[in-house]
């Protein structure tokens, strides 16, 4: 399926987690902000780059962006979520009802942009075999705080066969703009997870006996940062359900 098919198909009402969808294509966190937070948010991410890589940022009230041109951020989406005062008060499949003219979008790299590289590696990917969302864990980790916004590290994991470990952090090292290498491998307790059974976001990912759990830096790490800072409004992707862009994986690849 092409980034074009798969963004008619969420446009059309279809969710899913995008793991697996429009091979070699980047794919992209979503959130938007006033206009009056969009500094903050900006600030946040340039002092948080492993979790917040920019790829775009929009104009306010802009729905479009040149990474999918024709493409509209407001429906193209396969599930978002809507937040007030830092609470979630909605979850629709298109935010034209909730848009406003105020809005700032940070389109932000996402790390199942870099799996088809792991894929092409030989590294298996336990929840696209198993047909889940990728497993998400807010860590005790706190992100270095920027004007009003603070808030935890997210990250996700995937269980990686010891014979695989060091193919899976050269793979994504070198593709910093959707996360790059782990920030954290083996004992989950590392980063404040009391129980990888337990995903704040995503999905459960049963692993093999000798599988190594790995943690990437996440792009829900701002939906954290909402939750924790409490703006008056926001709206972001429904963790897993990502924005699917024209652009190539390849393009972020810096060796």
């Amino acid at each position: 399926m092409s980034p074009e098919e798969a963004r008619a198909a969420f446009r059309s009402g279809h969710s899913a987690p995008t793991a697996g969808w429009a091979p070699g294509h980047a794919q992209a966190n979503l959130v938007s902000v006033p206009a009056d937070w969009a500094y903050d948010m900006l600030l946040f991410c340039q002092r948080n780059p492993k979790p917040c890589p920019v790829l775009d940022v929009t104009d306010a009230g802009s729905w479009s962006t040149p990474l999918a041109p024709g493409a509209d951020l407001r429906t193209d989406l396969p599930s978002y979520r809507v937040w007030e005062d830092g609470e979630l008060v909605d979850e629709p499949t298109d935010v034209l009802g909730h848009w406003r003219g105020d809005l700032v979008s940070f389109l932000i790299g996402c790390s199942f942009t870099f799996e088809w590289s792991l894929a092409a590696a030989g590294v298996p990917l336990r929840h696209v075999e198993q047909g889940r969302n990728v497993a998400m864990y807010v860590t005790d980790r706190q992100c270095r705080a920027a004007g009003r916004l603070r808030g935890p590290l997210v990250v996700s994991m995937r269980p990686v066969p010891p014979r695989d470990l060091a193919t899976a952090i050269r793979e994504t090292a070198v593709l910093p703009a959707v996360h790059g290498a782990p920030v954290h491998c083996g004992d989950p307790g590392g980063l404040g997870i009391a129980d990888l059974a337990e995903p704040d976001f995503g999905d459960p990912v049963d692993a093999e006996p000798d599988d190594i759990p790995v943690f990437w830096a996440c792009g829900v790490t701002p939906q954290a940062a909402v939750m924790a800072s409490r703006p008056p409004f926001a709206i972001t992707h429904a963790p897993g359900r990502m924005f699917i862009t024209d652009a190539r994986d390849e393009q972020y690849r810096v060796a």
